[in-house]
């Protein structure tokens, strides 16, 4: 299958799951899956990650689609080569496009996964998050293997 159907599919996971949230969870607030580490927690981002950039609607739109514009345009050079290419332009193609969405459609993004450790807790996100986090971390991955195959330094 070709990365465009790929990115469909994970953007339609990320919609479903936030359309999920908002029916079932935004009426209740939250659940605890795993008490006191895991939670399904209802809550709108008006921000980026951990809310930074908050109120910045019309900034984080025209960010979101540079980058995927950028992503898109560059995608021969930044990912043909690489062994991971295709994945990573796929998550971080999918997961923007999720975000997008939701800014477009709510002026805000829906966030739902909620983790605890001990008394940390971390931001909720939701599937859009995940996939941009892997799409990041495999592209430096594969970069970084790439570069040691070619005796590039790090």
């Amino acid at each position: 299958m070709r990365v465009p159907v790929f990115v469909a599919l994970l953007t339609a996971a990320d919609q479903l799951t936030k359309y999920w949230a908002v029916t079932r969870l935004k009426p209740v607030g939250s659940a605890a899956v795993v008490p006191g580490f895991f939670s399904l927690t209802y809550v709108e981002n008006h921000g980026a990650a951990w809310g930074m950039l908050a109120g910045r609607h019309l900034f984080l739109i025209a960010f979101s689609l540079l980058t995927l514009g950028f992503l898109l345009c560059r995608r021969r050079h930044l990912f043909g080569p690489l062994w991971g290419g295709r994945i990573t332009l796929t998550l971080l193609a999918g997961g923007i496009l999720g975000n997008l969405i939701d800014r477009i459609r709510l002026n805000y993004v829906v966030d739902f996964l909620d983790f605890f450790w001990g008394r940390h807790h971390f931001p909720a996100f939701n599937v859009a998050d995940s996939a941009i986090c892997c799409g990041v971390f495999l592209f430096i991955l594969t970069q970084w293997i790439h570069d040691r195959k070619h005796g590039h330094p790090c």
